[in-house]
């Protein structure tokens, strides 16, 4: 299904701007023009990440969906792992999945790359994610990956349903940063490492 006259009548987008539309507005919106089979996708981006909504992603009949997913994953993967590095954890109880970078990771503690320069794929900014030590910086470089992944997902899919999609995921985005402070964002780093001292398994 295609939706000339609802992303005709959206404001554009731009990377590490303030959003032009309301988030709140926008979810009337969708919730009021898409099909229902094109909904029930909707519902499951907004919904929150755990081992559940991870795993009816990577199951979903439309590919942007398990992509989308997929590649949250990975990039969660692979900082997990950093993180785990650095702090002595063990990230073959943290890592999430049974794909093929989660079993590289694992396989592949020791080594500097974890073995992923050995994967089709380009995992060189992942891994260059945790080089920022400014942990508001990293934040805005992952969405900013995220955002860049998007664009280029959707470069010629016009008036999709997958466009309307990555539309709503980045307006997400920068409403996110526009609330979000450095204290917030240091806060969720610090619950993220006590929760992998105390051996609680991340989801996402």
């Amino acid at each position: 299904m295609t939706y000339e006259y609802l992303l005709a009548g959206l404001p554009e987008l731009k990377a590490g701007a303030d959003s032009p539309v309301s988030l709140e507005k926008l979810e009337e919106l969708l919730d009021e023009q898409l099909a229902a089979s094109d909904k029930k996708y909707l519902d499951l981006l907004r919904a929150p990440i755990d081992a559940e909504t991870l795993s009816l992603g990577l199951q979903a009949k439309n590919r942007f969906i398990r992509d989308w997913f997929a590649m949250n994953r990975d990039m969660n993967n692979v900082m997990v792992a950093q993180i785990c590095r650095k702090h002595g954890f063990d990230l073959k109880q943290q890592v999430v999945g049974e794909d093929e970078v989660a079993e590289t990771l694992r396989a592949n503690a020791s080594r500097k790359d974890f073995g992923l320069g050995e994967l089709p794929g380009d995992y060189d900014a992942y891994m260059a994610l945790a080089q920022i030590e400014d942990l508001m910086a990293r934040e805005k470089a992952m969405d900013a990956l995220r955002f860049e992944w998007l664009q280029t997902r959707t470069e010629f899919d016009f008036f999709s349903t997958e466009m309307v999609f990555a539309y709503y995921l980045e307006a997400v985005m920068l409403h996110r940063w526009s609330l979000l402070t450095v204290e917030e964002g240091e806060k969720v780093f610090r619950e993220l490492v006590a929760d992998m001292k105390k051996g609680v398994r991340l989801e996402a």
